[in-house]
This record gives C-alpha cells, sequence and structure tokens, in this order.
C-alpha cells in the first residue's frame, strides 16, 4: 500500500489501560506499536506520547492526568492530531467524545484508531464513533447495574461484602485478632476523649505524650499491598511496588470510627453515591476547601429489613452497638470543629478557664521563659506557669475520683437508656419507612407523608440531642468503672485524663499573688459539675 500524500501535521498518541494487573507495561507497548506504525505511515510527526496506566476512563470522576495534560496541550496549539489504539482508549463517555467530534469539525483536529475502526475526519467515522460510544455506555451501564445489584443482595442478607478488606477482619469476614485489638483500643480512646490526629499519632507509634493504650500499626495501605504482593509470589508472578511505610492520617482514623461494620451492622453503598461524594470532595478542594474524607450521613447505608430495622452481619463484631453509636454522636457534634478535633499537647491547654474579672476565656499553652505555661487571651490576664497547676488539679481529681459517689454524678451511655434511645430512633426511621411504602402504594397522600415525616424527624432530632449529652458523659465511664479510679486516671494517656477533668469539673485560673513564693492552691479553683 503507498503511503498517503506528505502531511506536516504534529501528533500526540494517547495510550491507556484500565487495569495492568502485571503492572510489566507490555499491554501498553503493544499499544504504542501500532500507534506508531500509524503515525509512520500518515508521515506525522509525534510530539508527545500520553500514557495513563490502570486508569479507568468509565468513571467520569476518576482523574486521568496523562489525558488532562493532552487536552492543555492541544488547546495550547501544541499538536493538531490524535492517534490512539482505540476509540475506547482515548474515552467512554458520549459527551467527552463529542467534544472531541467538535474540534474536528470546526478546528480541523484529525483523530484516527490504530485499529483502523474511527477517523473522525470523515461523517462516516464521526457516525461510527457515536453508535460505538453509545453501545459500550450502554454494556458498562448494565455491568454495574448487575453489580450493585448483586452487592446489595449480600448486604441484605448479612454477609460479609466483597472487596477490600478492613482493618480487623479477613477478606472472607473472619476476626484478625491483632488487628481487631487495634480497632478497639482505637474506639475506646476516642470515646474517652482522644482526637483523630492524637490516634493516628498513637498508632504509627508517636503518641502524643508517651502514653497510649493504642498498639503500632502499619498503614493498612501498605499491609494490603504486602499481603497482595505474598499472594503475587505465591503464583509465580512478580511483586508489585509497596507504598512506603507512611505515619497514619486522621482521615483514615475517621473512617474506621464511622464504618458501621464494627459494630456488627451489614451497610451498602451505592455507586452513585460514592462517585458523588468524590464530585463534591473534588469540587471542594478544586475551590480551596477542605476534604471531609468519610461520608457523614452513615445511617442512610445501613441496610434495613421491610419493618426498617437494620440488619445485622454474619461476623463477629468487634465493638458494641452502643459505643459505635456513641462514637457518631460525639463525631456529630458541631462544637468538635474548634474544640476537641485539636490535638493537645498540655493537659490544661483549651480546657482551664481565665478567672480575672469575669472573662471566662479558655487558656491557651505558651512558652513562659523556657517553661511551659498558659496564656489568656486577653492581654494582662492569667500568664502563668503549667507544671504545679498541672500537679495541683491532677491530685485533685485523683482525691474527688477515690470517693464512692463519683460514678453517680457522671452520665453515660452503659445502661438502660441509651440503649432505649437508639431503638427508639430506629423506630422513628422505621415509621417514615412504612409511609414511604405506603404512599409508593397509594394508600396515603402526600400530605399524609410529609406530616409523619415531620413529626418523626423532629422526635429523632429531640433523641439525637438526648444520646450526645449521655455521649460526653460516657468518656470517664470506663476509667470510672476499673477497681482503682484514681490510679486509672493518673496513669491514663492525656486526652483521657483531659476527658476526665472536662466531665467532672471546671478548672479556673487566677492571676498568682504577688510576693507569694511557691504555688498558691487558692489561685486556682476547681467547681465540680
Amino acid at each position: 500500500m503507498n503511503p498517503p500524500p506528505q502531511d506536516t501535521r504534529k501528533a500526540a498518541i494517547y495510550l491507556r489501560i484500565s487495569q495492568d494487573r502485571e503492572m510489566d507495561g507490555l499491554a501498553i507497548d503493544r499499544q504504542r506499536e501500532d500507534c506508531e506504525n500509524l503515525a509512520a505511515y500518515r508521515r506525522w510527526d509525534v510530539v508527545e506520547i500520553y500514557v495513563d496506566q490502570s486508569v479507568s476512563a468509565t468513571d467520569k470522576t476518576k482523574v486521568r492526568p496523562a489525558y488532562t495534560r493532552m487536552v492543555t496541550d492541544y488547546e495550547a496549539d501544541r499538536f493538531s492530531a490524535i492517534i490512539c489504539y482505540d476509540l475506547d482508549r482515548l474515552t467512554r463517555q458520549p459527551r467527552e467524545l463529542e467534544d472531541w467530534i467538535d474540534r474536528a469539525e470546526s478546528h480541523g483536529l484529525a483523530l484516527v484508531t490504530a485499529n483502523g475502526d474511527a477517523d473522525l475526519s470523515t461523517d462516516g467515522g464521526r457516525m461510527y464513533a457515536r453508535i460505538k460510544a453509545a453501545v459500550a455506555r450502554a454494556e458498562m451501564e448494565r455491568k454495574s447495574a448487575r453489580q450493585s445489584r448483586a452487592q446489595k443482595q449480600r448486604a441484605e442478607q448479612g454477609r460479609a461484602p466483597k472487596g477490600v478488606r478492613p482493618l480487623g477482619y479477613s477478606v472472607d469476614g473472619d476476626v484478625i485478632e491483632k488487628e481487631a485489638h487495634a480497632v478497639r483500643a482505637i474506639y475506646s480512646s476516642f470515646v474517652s476523649g482522644g482526637t483523630l490526629r492524637g490516634i493516628a499519632r498513637a498508632l504509627s507509634g508517636t503518641p502524643e505524650d508517651g502514653r497510649s493504650q493504642i498498639p503500632t500499626v502499619t498503614k493498612h495501605t501498605r499491609t494490603l499491598a504486602l499481603e497482595r504482593n505474598a499472594k503475587r509470589v505465591a503464583e509465580g508472578l512478580e511483586p508489585r511496588p509497596v507504598p512506603a511505610d507512611t505515619p497514619w492520617d486522621p482521615s483514615s482514623v475517621l473512617g474506621i470510627l464511622r464504618n458501621p461494620r464494627y459494630a456488627g451492622y451489614s451497610a451498602y453503598t451505592p455507586t452513585k453515591a460514592r462517585r458523588q461524594a468524590r464530585l463534591e470532595n473534588r469540587a471542594r478542594v478544586e475551590a480551596g476547601g477542605p476534604y471531609r474524607g468519610k461520608r457523614k450521613d452513615w445511617r442512610q447505608f445501613i441496610v434495613t429489613d421491610e419493618t426498617g430495622q437494620p440488619i445485622m452481619g454474619q461476623w463477629e463484631s468487634l465493638i458494641d452497638v452502643e459505643t459505635w453509636h456513641t462514637v457518631q454522636a460525639i463525631l456529630d457534634d458541631p462544637s468538635r470543629a474548634t474544640t476537641t478535633n485539636i490535638a493537645r499537647t498540655h493537659l490544661g491547654s483549651g480546657i482551664y478557664r481565665c478567672g480575672v474579672d469575669g472573662c471566662e476565656n479558655r487558656v491557651r499553652s505558651a512558652n513562659l521563659g523556657g517553661k511551659t505555661g498558659y496564656r489568656c487571651k486577653t492581654k494582662g490576664h492569667v500568664n502563668r506557669t503549667a507544671e504545679a497547676i498541672d500537679t495541683f488539679v491532677q491530685a485533685v481529681i485523683a482525691e474527688r475520683l477515690r470517693q464512692p459517689d463519683v460514678l453517680e454524678t457522671v452520665p453515660g451511655s452503659e445502661g438502660p437508656r441509651f440503649t432505649e434511645i437508639i431503638g427508639e430512633i430506629d423506630i422513628q426511621h422505621a415509621r417514615i419507612a412504612r409511609a414511604e411504602r405506603d404512599y409508593d402504594e397509594e394508600l396515603i397522600e402526600a400530605a399524609d407523608l410529609k406530616r409523619i415525616r415531620d413529626q418523626s424527624k423532629q422526635k429523632i432530632d429531640t433523641l439525637e440531642t438526648e444520646k450526645l449529652t449521655l455521649a460526653h458523659g460516657a468518656t470517664t465511664v470506663p476509667l470510672l468503672s476499673t477497681d482503682d479510679p484514681a490510679t486509672t486516671f493518673l496513669e491514663a494517656d492525656l486526652d483521657t485524663r483531659r476527658a476526665v477533668i472536662t466531665a467532672l469539673c471546671t478548672v479556673t485560673l487566677h492571676k498568682a499573688r504577688q510576693g507569694k513564693k511557691g504555688f498558691d492552691p487558692s489561685s486556682v479553683t476547681i467547681e465540680w459539675n
């Protein structure tokens, strides 16, 4: 076959494979060879080869770095032709295809495939491309629907979900005790007042004050990669690169605390919901906002039966339902955004209050001449060294914990009322679910559905408020239930001691008396809650 007439076009080659299981690059190399042969045949000058390896083009929320860079370079007039092995290597999104067709029709872009099936420079090629994209999209949607239905069915049956195993469980749903111990410790620490950052540091082996009940654990992504490599080696395959042993991050801790599976709940997250969350997070980050990590509205993903009651899984739960709900109530508390989510390094920072002229500002830690101290943000108020104050406060708290009536003064989730609240909330959600089914079956009117929803949601809000109150009090209950709560308090980690102080009393600092040597106990007021 004779080559076409001389064409001085500058061309780009785009190569992509959705999942390169071997990560050996051979599949990409095969595409590259065919595309380069086509460029040589057409006498095009290849200025850049863009490669997206193990990147899907089906999900529009997924970022394809090389593809994005290629679009930017095209808009900058770096080339006027694109070669790809097959049209579905370039895109599986009909909307993206139309963008390329517009560029071909309006700006003379030449887009061809190495398999010879598509050439957007002709009307026949454009028609074929549209038909192929529509067929591929329809098949992808059918496949996604089948997979989603199978996953939902497993959840409705209470079976362990397939996919990546969570910390503490095997792929089959069996408990991995070493990891399960860490999960229980994470929940216990958080209920006792621990922060996400503090727990992450403890998991990484660097607790805030050197004392922690949380074991050091290799980051889960690295553990999973090592397990996959062990399986590959057993199958005679080469291992893949393993992520570095980096510290845990707070978002990973949040994911563990939010996961209803640890309490035995069966949950299912629709693919559409996951994609929507990714899109919202991406838009938020691009606008300069924070990445919000795991979803907050966990309840909507817990699978329920026909009566609206949660379906429990067939696996062993690692923590009890009451503890999990306590954690959710604490996480949902709006005040955490500016207080309890900050990893503190000193006992009274953000807890003790300034007592000068009725100020009541929470004091902050400060460096006072080489010593750690507490300072009010209002100039001229409290400005005092911390060591003697902390020693005094802890001694007073320990003495209070030795009193037999201390447990009676603190509300907690360990008891019938907290369990009753959870049941009452489930009843209200079930009532809403029944009303929605009755409306779908035309047994009630829209006005009736709205009335039932409004009534139930009002009751749920009231119950959630009561549950949050109990949850905050519950931070001290595990400690108070020990044989020697005073010693347990004194030996506890920083977060636990801070939580106990917050639950039991209000500590107010006054100015030290001028000319008085040593620590003056009267300069610290402790009022019991």
